[in-house]
C-alpha cells in the first residue's frame, strides 16, 4: 500500500516523514554500534544502549503518528458538528415556514364568512369546517371536525342507488366522481341545515394534495344559491307567462287589421291606412319581442333545440343585407358585402342562423350615426390547436365558416363589454344615444351561436366602432 492511502500520512505529510527521517538516524546509530560490538573490546553495555536508543525512536514516531491521528479526527469531528448544526438551522427554519404558511392559509379560511369551505380526508370524514360552513349549515366547528361526514349533509335522495352503482357503492364515492374523473366538478347540490332547513348550494369540488403531490382529501367550497335559484324560476315563469299571454291578443290584432287593411269592399283612406300600417308595424315588433322572451326562457331552461340542415351562409348573410338595406338607406349607413361566389356550407339550424345573422346586422346599423360604414364579410379560416383563429392552415387546426359584422359607430366601453350577452343588458353608449331596444338580441345570437358550436367574439372601442365576429365549424 502506497503512502497516499494512509489518511493520517494525507493529512501530516512533512511531519511524518520527519518521524520517519529520526527513526532511520536512530537505526543507523544503532548499526554502528552493532559493528562495534563485534570488537571484542566494546563494552556490552553499549549494545544494550543502542537497543534502548532504538525503541525510544519507536516508540516516539508512533506517539506522534498517534497524535497527528487525533488531530485529524478532531477536526472531523468539528466539521460533522458544523454541518449537524447547519442541518437543524435549516430544519428549523423550514419548520418556521410551514408553520407561518399553514397559520396563514388558516386565517385565509377563517376569513371566509359567506362560502362554507369544508375539507375531508380520502373517505368523507370532515378535517376542515370554517366559519362561512357553521354559518350555513348551523354547526360549530367543534360538534363537526373528525366526528362527522360530509355526507351528512347532503340530502339522501340526490344519491339514487343507480348512481351509487356508477359511484363504485358508496354515496362519497358518488359525490367525488366527476371530481375524482375530471380533476374539478362545479354543480348545484342540496345541503341540510341543523335546523332542518334546505339549502341549493353551487359547490366546487377538487382534490386535496399534500407537498408530495400525494390526495390527502378533498374540499367543498360551498355559496349558497338558494334565493338565487328561486328568483331565476320566478323570472322565467313570469316570462313564459307574460309571452303567452301577450302573444294571443297580438296575434288576433294582427289577423283582424290585415282583414281590415286588404278587405275591397270597404276601402281606406289614405290617413286611415296610414294610421293602421302603424299599428301593424307595432303589434309585428311587439310579437316579435314576445318571441325573443319566449326563445330567451327556452335557453335558459336548456330546452332550446335545432332543426340541423346543411345551410349557405352566404345566403344568409345577403338576406341579412336586404333586410337591412332599407333602414340603412334611410340613416344614412353604407353597407357592403363580401362572401364568397361559391357560398360557404355549414351544418346548422337555417331559421336560427338567420335570426343571429339579423341581430348582428340590425345592431350595428343602429348604433352607427348617418355617414358611417357597415361591412359584412364571410370567409374560411383556421382554428389552432390553443383555440385562436388564423386565416393560414397549420397542424392541428381545423376549418371555421368566420362572419364578422363591423360598423364604425358609438362603440362599447371596455368596462360594459363582459355584459353585452347577459339578458336585458344595454350599454350605456346605447342608452346616452335613444337607440331603441330590451337587451336581448346579442343574448339570443350567443345562444344560438354556441348551440351550433361556434363562438361570437367582439372588439369593440367606444367611439370608433364595433365587430362582431362570429365563427360556425365547417365539415372536415
Amino acid at each position: 500500500m502506497t503512502a497516499t492511502a494512509d489518511p493520517v500520512a494525507r493529512a501530516t505529510g512533512p511531519a511524518h516523514r520527519t518521524g520517519v527521517a529520526g527513526l532511520g538516524a536512530a537505526a543507523a546509530a544503532a548499526a554502528g554500534v552493532l559493528a562495534l560490538v563485534v570488537r571484542p573490546a566494546l563494552p556490552l553495555v553499549l549494545l544494550a544502549g543502542a537497543v534502548v536508543l532504538l525503541a525510544v525512536a519507536d516508540l516516539t514516531w508512533r506517539l506522534h503518528r498517534q497524535q497527528t491521528a487525533a488531530r485529524v479526527l478532531e477536526a472531523q469531528r468539528l466539521d460533522l458538528f458544523s454541518q449537524r448544526q447547519s442541518t437543524a438551522d435549516e430544519l428549523e427554519v423550514a419548520t418556521r415556514m410551514l408553520r407561518a404558511r399553514a397559520e396563514t392559509m388558516t386565517s385565509v379560511i377563517d376569513a371566509v364568512t359567506e362560502q362554507s369551505i369544508i375539507g375531508t380526508d380520502r373517505d368523507g370524514l370532515v378535517r376542515v369546517w370554517n366559519p362561512g360552513a357553521e354559518r350555513m349549515l348551523g354547526l360549530p366547528r367543534a360538534d363537526v371536525v373528525r366526528t362527522r361526514s360530509i355526507i351528512d349533509f347532503h340530502a339522501p335522495e340526490e344519491l339514487t342507488p343507480e348512481e351509487l352503482d356508477a359511484g363504485g357503492g358508496t354515496p362519497f364515492a358518488t359525490l367525488v366522481q366527476v371530481a375524482r374523473e375530471q380533476g374539478s366538478d362545479v354543480r348545484d347540490w342540496t345541503y341540510l341545515t341543523a335546523d332542518g332547513r334546505r339549502l341549493t348550494v353551487s359547490v366546487a369540488i377538487t382534490p386535496r394534495t399534500d407537498d408530495d403531490g400525494e390526495q390527502t382529501g378533498w374540499n367543498f367550497v360551498g355559496t349558497d344559491m338558494t334565493e338565487v335559484r328561486a328568483t331565476e324560476r320566478l323570472k322565467d315563469q313570469f316570462v313564459s307567462l307574460i309571452s303567452h299571454e301577450l302573444r294571443t291578443p297580438l296575434s288576433s290584432i294582427l289577423g283582424y287589421l290585415e282583414l281590415v287593411l286588404d278587405d275591397p269592399e270597404q276601402p281606406l283612406t289614405d290617413d286611415q291606412r296610414q294610421y293602421l300600417g302603424t299599428v301593424e308595424r307595432n303589434a309585428q315588433r311587439l310579437l316579435r319581442l314576445v318571441g325573443d322572451l319566449l326563445f330567451t326562457a327556452q335557453v335558459d331552461a336548456g330546452r332550446f333545440t335545432l332543426q340541423p340542415a346543411e345551410v349557405d351562409l352566404a345566403d344568409i348573410v345577403r338576406s341579412a343585407e336586404e333586410s337591412a338595406r332599407v333602414t340603412a338607406t334611410a340613416r344614412g349607413v353604407a353597407m357592403s358585402v363580401d362572401v364568397p361566389d361559391g357560398g360557404l356550407v355549414v351544418s346548422g339550424d337555417a331559421l336560427r342562423l338567420g335570426q343571429a345573422c339579423d341581430n348582428l346586422v340590425s345592431n350595428a346599423v343602429k348604433f352607427t350615426p348617418a355617414g358611417g360604414r357597415v361591412a359584412l364579410r364571410l370567409q374560411t379560416a383556421w382554428r389552432d390547436a390553443d383555440g385562436a383563429l388564423v386565416d393560414v392552415p397549420a397542424a392541428g387546426a381545423t376549418p371555421v365558416a368566420l362572419l364578422s359584422v363591423s360598423d364604425t359607430g358609438v362603440g362599447i366601453p371596455n368596462s360594459e363589454q363582459g355584459r353585452l350577452f347577459t339578458s336585458f343588458f344595454r350599454a350605456s353608449t346605447a342608452r346616452r344615444n335613444a337607440v331603441p331596444g330590451v337587451g336581448l338580441g346579442l343574448t339570443i345570437t350567443k345562444a344560438i351561436t354556441t348551440a351550433h358550436g361556434g363562438t361570437l367574439d367582439v372588439v369593440s372601442a367606444e367611439g370608433r366602432g364595433t365587430t362582431f365576429t362570429l365563427a360556425l365549424p365547417l365539415p372536415a
